[in-house]
């Protein structure tokens, strides 16, 4: 599929996992969260290692979270991407955006084996002007 195409049918989703959000205001997984959040997506942090983001509750997992989120963005190493996409397939989520640095050949095989729809190579801050 095309990436531009799948990119803008990702963005018209409106319930989003941010996976390795955080409340470091300096990291992406902080600066995504909070503009998506700026610009009317319904937000859900996912990372163990946190409670809250930005007064949000923190989950350690998507299976946690109170709704199935439409589309996950992945802001992580390689390794926890790969670790969560079982997670995703069990979810029946389809939608994944990694953002640079967080895949490597492996992860983008094992997300296409697993027939999910992905976008990398793209930051979603970017996309989002």
């Amino acid at each position: 599929m095309d990436m531009e195409l799948l990119k803008k049918e990702m963005l018209e989703k409106k319930i989003w996992a941010v996976i390795g959000a955080t409340p470091n205001v300096e990291k992406f997984g902080y600066k995504i969260f909070k503009k998506l959040k700026s610009k009317g997506y319904e937000v859900y942090a996912v990372n163990p290692n946190y409670d809250t983001v930005e007064g949000d509750k923190c989950y350690s997992d998507l299976a946690s979270l109170p709704v199935k989120p439409e589309c996950v963005n992945m802001v992580v190493p390689p390794a926890v991407s790969k670790k969560f996409l079982a997670e995703i397939e069990k979810e029946g989520i389809q939608y994944v955006w990694f953002q640079p640095g967080t895949f490597d050949e492996d992860t983008i095989d094992q997300a296409e084996s697993k027939g999910l729809k992905i976008v990398y190579y793209d930051c979603v801050l970017v996309a989002l002007g």
